[in-house]
């Protein structure tokens, strides 16, 4: 049958178009969009756009607990951030003086918090926030103070006058002064004194995390149980990157728990990662329940301040708590509980438990000249 065309009038000032031509134009209209689909599929995109595209379509970019989260800085990552410092002109040895509006070393600032608790009613003076301070008044020039705890109440004198009130912080005064603090914190952590106790940079928990992340092929669904946390100097990383309470860590010093929960947690955002501390020694796990699997157990420096016999006790007791085959447990500087016993005995103690000895490792510092040794361990049977 004969295709027919459909033709306007020129009074209706049209064109004429026939259905054939139609009909081919819009089958090259579809070839044309088919092609162009095609190759946007293949393309290689942006790297900003590819980084999107990972978080939300579940690609290998940053993203939700069934998905990796990229951990070491890249070559690149280094070098933006050495282009930004020469794009803005830094340099350090310019800079060696404190600026600011207030410059206060750590040991000022102590003083100022210090100074400023006696004079707020009912605030807090002591490390442990264990006793409370009430002004009694001024005599002869000078204040006098009463230290009130559980038991007792005693009074002395500071040499510290009424027109001597510190006022580099601003705060409140008065009886409601305690109501405007959630979580009172000791002066001594505010100033962050705890980041001085490890014999190194803070910087370097940072490293420790990713060399033991990357180590494990850990994903946010992990569970990581530390030996000794401390005030969460690796721990607080590995809190932040796991989901909440798979984060597991048993810790005997009262002052470092006290770091832990009343300062490093809640100043950097991780109450709601709800990470579960305990307070133990002599390697008693039992806290953690008898049902939790780890993928990753550490050490960092723990190992070398207990006795042999206390050491291969905990490791008796970890080994049914390590995910097998995949799950790891990593021991820092050396394991000299071990290998005192001689490289044979020491093979065979370890066979005894489950366990196999897989190799010695080193990482390398991002910010400072320092090396880490880390020996791994798996479990090698089910």
């Amino acid at each position: 049958m004969a295709l027919s065309t459909v033709t306007y009038s020129p009074a209706q000032r049209g064109i004429v178009i026939s259905i054939p031509t139609l009909v081919l134009s819009v089958l090259i209209a579809a070839i044309m969009l088919f092609f162009l689909l095609s190759s946007l599929s293949t393309c290689s995109c942006p790297s900003s756009l590819q980084s999107f595209n990972d978080n939300n379509n579940g690609g290998d970019g940053l993203g939700e607990v069934d998905r990796k989260e990229r951990i070491s800085a890249t070559k690149e990552d280094i070098e933006w951030i050495k282009d930004q410092i020469q794009a803005n002109g830094l340099h350090m040895q310019d800079n060696v003086l404190r600026k600011g509006i207030n410059p206060r070393t750590r040991a000022q600032q102590l003083q100022d918090l210090i100074h400023l608790d006696f004079w707020i009613l009912g605030g807090v003076f002591s490390d442990d926030c264990a006793l409370g301070v009430e002004k009694v008044g001024i005599f002869n020039g000078h204040v006098r103070v009463g230290v009130f705890g559980p038991v007792m109440k005693q009074y002395f004198y500071l040499d510290m006058f009424e027109d001597e009130r510190f006022k580099g912080i601003s705060h409140y005064e008065g009886p409601e002064s305690d109501n405007h603090t959630a979580l009172p914190c000791p002066g001594e952590l505010l100033v962050e004194e705890h980041h001085s106790n490890y014999g190194e940079p803070w910087a370097g928990g940072r490293d420790v995390f990713e060399f033991l992340a990357e180590s494990s092929h850990l994903s946010p669904n992990s569970r990581v149980l530390e030996i000794g946390c401390g005030t969460l100097r690796v721990g607080s990383h590995f809190i932040r990157y796991l989901s909440p309470e798979h984060y597991h860590c048993l810790e005997r010093d009262e002052l470092s728990l006290m770091a832990a929960f009343r300062y490093e947690l809640p100043s950097q955002g991780l109450l709601h990662k709800r990470p579960l501390i305990v307070r133990g020694e002599d390697m008693d796990f039992s806290k953690f329940g008898s049902r939790v699997v780890y993928d990753l157990i550490y050490a960092s420096a723990v190992f070398l301040h207990m006795p042999d016999k206390l050491v291969w006790v905990g490791l008796e007791r970890l080994v049914s708590k390590l995910k097998p085959y995949d799950g790891r447990i990593f021991v820092s500087h050396n394991i000299k509980f071990c290998s005192r016993l001689g490289g044979e005995e020491c093979t065979k103690r370890l066979t005894s438990l489950g366990l196999e000895h897989l190799g010695k490792h080193t990482h390398d510092s991002l910010l400072f000249n320092h090396y880490e040794i880390w020996f791994e361990f798996r479990r090698s049977k089910a």
